[in-house]
């Protein structure tokens, strides 16, 4: 087994995972809900793009985070 002292660690692990997790799908949720809003309202392009950057940057965190967690996981 592996040491007592690591449960700590391992529910950190698990919050940041799931912490991705829901940042991947609200992100998801919000680019499309603004997808359809801004095709129903006739919002500019730019605010398309501003929030399509928007959404990349959200995944892109997403990503380091769960790749930080794996790599701890590796460690372990």
């Amino acid at each position: 087994m592996k040491g007592e002292g690591e449960g700590g660690n391992g529910r950190a692990m698990a919050g940041q995972a799931r912490l991705a997790a829901l940042a991947m799908a609200l992100t998801m949720l919000a680019w499309m809900a603004a997808q359809w809003l801004g095709g129903r309202f006739g919002w500019p392009p730019r605010v398309a793009f501003t929030l399509d950057f928007a959404a990349l940057a959200a995944f892109l965190w997403a990503l380091v985070v769960t790749f930080r967690v794996w790599r701890r996981r590796q460690d372990n």
